[in-house]
């Protein structure tokens, strides 16, 4: 049976955070978040990690990484750039924005040929996430077209400083996956939890809805996937700027198409990130915290 490979989306801007956020270390021994994924993936039997970077951030992000992973887990680097879409497809010249987490992991399609998991770089999900999704993928057949995901309360997930984007979940009595809309605009405030619809009008949220926190369990069929419905989101949205090809969008047509099913796995793993720079020291004193309940040690690698 093959191990589960990692693939880490790590091409993002992190225009709300003022800087490269993927390696900003907030471990006591300089770790960023991506290590300690890194850390739990070792742990629960991956075995390859994938980084989706950009070109301009290489020199930096390969530095950082360098040698510290040398005998533990194979590793691989993949690159997303504008100009990396389909033969035959013009680019917009001004458009700046990257195509989203679809496309980013597109970009893996020729690195990774077993069952996979696809996270963000910034986002601390918790061992247990990992070692059940790599339980699930383990028993999953590579050929299938089902799918995973590890899912969150919205009220674990937001940050005091500012909105975030979250995918929210419905889900069967099965855990099977019913669908999943992108909310891009969620914030906590006094009279409770609230997302912003494109007609800028504030729709409460029960604190206990299910988000998606972009981990997610794939075999190489949703490559295929990606590759069919990414050339059709590049015509609709020809002249949108800003538009995403998000992987949340792939995964509900599928199950609309009903050619595959995404389960929804339960996990008791606490998740923070770190999406504006005020997020950073409740980031560094959670994992303090789990350094002193004995979860990682003072030192990762």
């Amino acid at each position: 049976m093959n191990k589960p490979t990692l693939l880490i989306l790590a091409a993002g801007i992190g225009s709300r955070y003022g800087g490269l956020k993927q390696l900003d270390k907030v471990g006591p021994g300089g770790e960023a978040i991506i290590d300690y994924s890194i850390y739990d993936a070792i742990e629960a039997g991956f075995g390859k990690v994938v980084f989706v970077i950009r070109k301009s951030i290489e020199a930096d992000f390969k530095e950082f990484i360098g040698n510290k992973l040398d005998g533990k887990i194979e590793v691989e680097y993949v690159f997303q750039e504008l100009d990396k879409i389909p033969d035959g497809i013009a680019v917009n010249p001004d458009r700046k924005k990257p195509y989203g987490t679809g496309h980013a992991v597109l970009m893996a399609a020729e690195s990774i040929f077993e069952n996979f998991v696809v996270i963000n770089a910034d986002d601390f999900y918790g061992r247990d996430a990992f070692r059940t999704s790599a339980n699930y993928l383990k028993n999953l057949d590579s050929k299938s077209s089902d799918n995973c995901m590890v899912g969150y309360q919205i009220k674990n997930t937001l940050s005091d400083n500012g909105y975030v984007s979250r995918g929210q979940c419905t889900s069967d009595e099965n855990n099977y996956l019913i669908d999943v809309i992108e909310r891009t605009h969620i914030e906590k405030t006094e009279k409770g939890i609230f997302f912003e619809t494109a007609q800028k009008e504030q729709v409460k949220l029960d604190e206990n809805a299910l988000v998606s926190m972009n981990f997610w369990g794939f075999t190489p069929q949703f490559f295929q996937e990606l590759k069919t419905r990414f050339p059709l989101f590049l015509e609709t949205n020809k002249n949108e700027l800003k538009a995403e090809f998000f992987i949340p969008t792939v995964v509900n047509e599928i199950i609309d198409e009903k050619i595959g099913r995404t389960k929804v796995l339960s996990s008791d793993s606490a998740w923070f990130g770190v999406t504006y720079q005020e997020d950073r020291p409740v980031v560094v004193e959670s994992i303090r915290e789990l350094i002193r309940n004995g979860e990682y040690p003072e030192k990762l690698w």
